[in-house]
């Protein structure tokens, strides 16, 4: 299978139509009707339901899933080896959205001071996806919240804590409250997190089951329950790193009290090569890190 031809396939897929990718690949229709056709043959199923409209099978959606994936990390392996004397390439990160991620700016405008060559790719997703695409070498790193099993990564603990609390709309009862505790919570229709390890903290907090509360529903990342929140079906338990942008005046932050704080991690797949981008960026976040311990002693 060439990634020539499964280049092919995404720019019909992102078309939807066989003339209009043939011209955006520079190609005569029946070319790229032909490749597609041999890559069928090969993977001994139809990509498209013709008809119409060219519409994705079963087997088409996944092989778009997985195409992007193959190609972004052939993207990825060609930047690390475009050597031109310097670093060059793109670092990526992924992470969710956490307090932590407040390294980044500082770090990133330092590197690229140092290696005006090297760009940066920012992924947000919950940490199961994050995880999922450092997993497979589609990120460099991932910041992600314990508790997580960090046992086959490479990581540093980051400084600083992050703070939970429930997300509520602005005017409403418990806005009126300075911090949320255990007893406020009953009652009170919620959203929240559906990893296990987080419930499982939560739980601990609580001194009760989560069964004890009413959830309405469980989210993976919170821009999804925001509507939610804003209506007034429901409050939303989550992290005031998750929530710093919002508008204060529709959506308030209560911190839960007593306080419940957990920290983030940077991790990254293995040890990075240690004349790579990456391996440099990270030496870079060790060192700011390193020295932000120390201005606080």
């Amino acid at each position: 299978m060439e990634l020539r031809v499964l280049r092919y396939y995404l720019a019909i897929v992102r078309e939807e139509n066989m003339s209009r990718a043939a011209e955006a690949l520079h190609l005569t229709q029946p070319t790229l009707s032909r490749q597609i056709a041999g890559l069928e043959r090969e993977l001994g199923t139809s990509l498209f339901a013709r008809g119409r409209r060219l519409e994705l099978t079963d087997a088409g959606l996944r092989l778009a899933r997985r195409a992007e994936e193959l190609l972004a990390l052939a993207d990825k392996v060609e930047g690390e080896f475009r050597d031109d004397g310097g670093f060059v390439g793109t670092i990526s990160i992924g992470s969710g959205g956490l307090s932590s991620t407040r390294i980044l700016p500082a770090a990133m405008d330092e590197f690229r001071r140092l290696h005006p060559g090297v760009g940066f790719e920012l992924y947000t997703n919950s940490a199961e996806y994050v995880k999922e695409r450092l997993d497979a070498g589609l990120l460099d790193f991932a910041i992600m919240m314990e508790p997580v099993d960090v046992s086959r990564y490479a990581y540093a603990r980051l400084g600083g804590k992050e703070r939970w609390g429930l997300l509520v709309r602005s005017g409403s009862e418990l806005a009126r409250k300075r911090s949320v505790g255990p007893d406020d919570l009953p009652g009170t229709p919620l959203v929240s997190t559906g990893r296990p390890e987080l419930i499982a903290e939560i739980t601990g907090w609580l001194g009760m089951p989560m069964e004890r509360l009413d959830i309405v529903c469980t989210f993976n990342l919170l821009t999804t329950a925001l509507m939610l929140v804003e209506s007034g079906t429901a409050s939303a338990l989550t992290i005031e790193g998750a929530v710093t942008h919002l508008d204060p005046r529709r959506f308030a932050f209560r911190p839960l009290e007593p306080a419940l704080t957990m920290s983030s991690v940077l991790a990254c797949k293995k040890a990075p090569p240690g004349n790579s981008a990456a391996s440099a960026f990270l030496n870079l976040l060790h060192a700011m890190h390193s020295g932000h311990e120390k201005s606080k002693t």
